[in-house]
């Protein structure tokens, strides 16, 4: 049977094989796969550090690496290998409809790069990812009022609901077609027939990335570079008001340390007299 070339392919291929007639192939480039882990990194980071007084410039780290990484991956969705293209998952919403149903009925097609589903999900992540770090950047230059705040806050919890649903169709998709699709995103094998894999990793793009990731939260965290003035005026003055506090609290223990020592001293003077009788 003659397979296509899929280099020119509109969609993914849906391959109804069987596990005996699959191979181990290369899917997933290492960029796509830095991206992913970087992006749930990033991401849990930023979740984490929301409410942590002492971690704002954490926080706003974690928010412009998000930033980062997605610009990247749209960029990457037209340059990158066959099934990091944005091309190779567009599914019409019949489409992912038929996808669900197969799931649910316990026979789901196979496809070799993005199934319907997760494609969903990852346009979803990308919007939501973007709407949440861009509102949380303006509002921390104090850009609108409350309500941006509460449209940061309520993103934030609709990207991580979102997460969670990916990830349980991740673990389904998983069982159901008896391959680990989160090992997948660690080494870039799938199972499908061979030809169907890409040619090339770009390992140098996908290491240049993840040392662009790892220099920025080093140059960030070791005070290189100034993330409360990329954050913006709240970030700079949260962090400000922080160092005064702590700053006044030791001025408030060394004075209080030096009142308690008075008494003594002056107990000292009155002794005097006494060692000269």
């Amino acid at each position: 049977m003659h397979t296509p070339p899929l280099d020119d392919a509109r969609s993914s291929p849906v391959t109804p094989v069987t596990p005996d007639d699959r191979a181990p192939i290369a899917v997933w480039d290492l960029p796509t796969r830095v991206f992913h882990w970087a992006l749930a990194t990033a991401f849990a980071g930023a979740f984490l550090t929301a409410e942590w007084d002492g971690g704002r410039k954490v926080h706003v780290l974690f928010g412009l690496t998000m930033v980062g990484l997605i610009v990247f991956r749209i960029v990457w969705g037209f340059v990158g290998t066959r099934y990091a293209r944005f091309r190779s998952f567009v599914f019409p919403p019949g489409r992912v409809a038929s996808y669900l149903r197969s799931i649910l009925a316990r026979a789901p097609e196979h496809h070799v790069g993005h199934n319907p589903g997760a494609a969903a999900a990852i346009f979803l992540m990308l919007g939501l990812g973007l709407v949440t770090a861009a509102s949380g950047l303006a509002t921390y230059r104090e850009v609108g009022g409350e309500w941006l705040e509460e449209a940061h806050e309520t993103a934030a919890f609709g990207l991580l609901a979102l997460v969670v649903v990916h990830v349980a169709g991740v673990l389904l998709s998983s069982f159901q077609h008896r391959e680990n699709l989160v090992r997948s995103m660690f080494t870039g094998v799938k199972l499908g027939r061979a030809g169907e894999g890409i040619a090339g990793g770009r390992v140098g793009i996908g290491l240049a990335l993840l040392f662009a990731v790892l220099g920025f939260w080093s140059a960030g965290g070791t005070g290189a570079l100034d993330v409360g003035a990329l954050a913006g005026p709240k970030a700079a003055g949260r962090a400000g008001e922080k160092a005064g506090e702590k700053d006044a609290a030791g001025s408030g223990q060394t004075r209080e340390h030096g009142e308690n020592e008075g008494p003594d001293d002056n107990h000292d003077d009155d002794e005097g007299p006494d060692d000269d009788d």
